[in-house]
């Protein structure tokens, strides 16, 4: 009620909008009595908002009577407007992360820099991360946050823990990824907080590949292929 009177003030929104959102929340917690509703918004489709539950953008009638899960496609401008809204959302999350908080392999020459969701134990990461001097090559710099699949508490989990508290990370990660076995170690880490944000932001598998604005490349791409797609992105 508190935002509904500071919006009205300034004329932002009106009672019957105001009505509507209600609406909206209500059916939403009719069917997932424990969603976390971040946002709703106007959509591109009339009489529907587009709202963020969880981390998922979804549509919701006016009225409340119906909810579309899936991607809203622009004909016309050949766009995913679904894909866009989520990719700003994982912007806006991965930018709360800081370089401190990733294991970055830098390039000598960035033109682009991507964030790579990673398991120590998959292959394509492995294979990903064995091609890191061809990236780094191409001005792709490489930043990671870990996504043990197996979860928290998993083998997987502590070998994450074990790069992070290393003495030499970026040397951790390369052994680890070559299946070297590495000394166990403990200390504060990111990495719960890294597997938490990936369930956030829809990581379901490994490497899961963002470019800076939020994008989701994939998962592995050769070099050449990735360098590709960004500059795609760039001349958008």
């Amino acid at each position: 009620m508190f935002r509904f009177l500071i919006a009205a003030t300034l004329g932002i929104v009106s009672v019957s909008a105001y009505a509507d959102e209600e609406k909206v929340q209500a059916a939403i917690k009719s069917l997932v009595p424990n969603a976390k509703i971040e946002s709703i918004a106007d959509s591109k489709i009339n009489g529907f908002y587009e709202v963020v539950l969880q981390g998922q953008v979804v549509y919701v009638s006016n009225d409340g009577k119906y909810l579309i899960q899936g991607s809203l496609f622009d004909i016309a401008n050949k766009t995913d407007l679904t894909e866009a809204s989520r990719a700003g959302l994982r912007r806006a999350e991965l930018a709360k992360v800081g370089k401190q908080k990733r294991i970055v392999f830098p390039a000598k020459d960035e033109k682009y820099s991507v964030t790579v969701f990673t398991d120590i134990d998959c292959g394509y990461c492995r294979k990903l991360h064995n091609d890191m001097a061809a990236y780094n090559d191409l001005g792709i710099t490489v930043e990671y946050l870990f996504f043990p699949r197996a979860g928290m508490g998993s083998e997987s989990f502590d070998k994450a823990v074990s790069v992070w508290c290393a003495d030499d990370q970026r040397k951790a990660m390369t052994d680890a990824k070559a299946g070297q076995p590495l000394d166990t170690k403990k200390c504060d880490n990111p990495v719960a907080d890294d597997y938490m944000l990936g369930q956030k932001i829809g990581v379901t598998g490994t490497p899961a590949v963002y470019a800076a604005d939020g994008t989701q490349l994939g998962g592995y791409l050769p070099p050449a292929q990735m360098k590709q797609r960004l500059d795609q992105l760039a001349a958008k």
